[in-house]
C-alpha cells in the first residue's frame, strides 16, 4: 500500500484505507471557484454542495489519521469568495484545531483595484489527539552570522558555547511561513495551476513525521507531496482524479532525481 499512487475519486478511495494509517495527512483539495479556468474547481453548484462534500472526505481523512498525527488543508479566498472561511469553521466544529499556517508567497497575484494585492494561503491544521508528533527543530531558520554575533554580545548569556549552539541551530520557525510560489518559469512547475513548491511541502512534512512515516496526499496533482515524502525518506500514499496529473505525477516521481532520497 506504500509508496502508490491511487487514480480515483478522493472519497471514494480513503474509504478503503484501514483506520490510524497515516502519520500526516497533506491536502490540497479543489477551493471553489477560486481557479474560474478550472472545471475541477467549478464543479459544484452551490457553496453548500462543495461544504458537504468537503466535510466528507475530511471525515475520512481523520479516520485514516494516527491518534498523534495532524492534517493540513489548504485553502484560498479567491476575489469575492470566501467559502474557506465557512469550511474552516464547520471542520473545527467537528474536529480538533491545531493551528492555522499562514503561507506567505513572497510575491502577490491577481492584482485587485479595490483591495489589497493578496499573497497568501491559509493551511488548516487539524489534531487528532491530545498529544501530537511535532519536531520543531527540523524546520528552524538559520540565522545569518552576522546575526549570531550580534546575539552573542548580549551579556545576559555566561554560557557563551551554550548560546552558540543555540543560535547555530536557528530561530523556531513560525506560523507564518515565507516560501516563494512558483513561476511559469520555475524548473518545478509540471503543469498544474496550482501547484505547491517543494520546500513548502518540505517544511509541512519534516515537522510532523519521522523518516518512515506514512504521509497522504488525497488530491496529489502534480505529485509534490510524494516527491517531497520520497525525497525525506517517508512512505506516501497518493490519490488523484484526473488522468493526466496522474500520469505528470508518475513521470515525475520515476525520474532520477526522486528515485531516492
Amino acid at each position: 500500500m506504500f509508496n502508490q499512487l491511487i487514480q480515483g475519486d478522493a472519497v471514494t478511495e480513503l474509504k478503503k484505507l484501514p483506520d490510524t494509517t497515516a502519520q500526516a495527512i497533506i491536502a490540497d483539495p479543489p477551493y471553489f471557484n477560486v481557479l474560474e479556468n478550472e472545471a475541477w474547481d467549478t464543479q459544484w453548484k452551490t457553496a453548500a454542495d462543495y461544504l458537504a462534500w468537503c466535510e466528507k472526505w475530511v471525515a475520512e481523512s481523520m479516520r485514516v489519521l494516527r491518534d498523534d498525527g495532524l492534517c493540513f488543508i489548504f485553502g484560498q479566498l479567491g476575489k469575492r469568495e470566501h467559502t474557506f472561511l465557512h469550511l474552516m469553521s464547520r471542520l473545527t466544529q467537528k474536529h480538533q484545531f491545531h493551528d492555522l499556517i499562514i503561507w506567505d508567497r513572497a510575491v502577490g497575484y491577481n492584482e485587485r483595484r479595490d483591495s489589497f494585492t493578496p499573497q497568501y494561503e491559509m493551511v488548516l491544521v487539524l489534531r487528532k489527539g491530545e498529544e501530537t508528533k511535532f519536531n520543531k527543530d527540523a524546520v528552524r531558520v538559520p540565522y545569518d552570522a552576522a546575526t549570531i554575533e550580534t546575539y552573542m554580545r548580549d551579556k545576559r548569556y555566561k554560557d557563551k558555547k551554550a548560546r552558540r549552539a543555540h543560535l547555530e541551530k536557528g530561530k523556531y520557525a513560525t506560523n507564518i511561513l515565507r516560501v516563494t510560489s512558483l513561476k511559469g518559469i520555475s524548473k518545478e512547475k509540471c503543469g498544474h495551476p496550482s501547484q505547491k513548491p517543494l520546500a513548502l511541502i518540505d517544511k509541512l512534512i519534516l515537522c510532523s513525521t519521522d523518516e518512515g512515516d506514512l504521509v497522504l496526499d488525497p488530491f496529489l496533482g502534480s505529485g509534490t507531496t510524494a516527491a517531497s515524502a520520497q525525497r525525506l525518506g517517508r512512505a506516501w500514499l497518493g490519490i488523484e482524479r484526473d488522468k493526466g496529473y496522474v500520469k505528470i505525477a508518475r513521470k515525475r516521481l520515476s525520474a532520477p532525481a526522486n528515485s531516492s532520497n
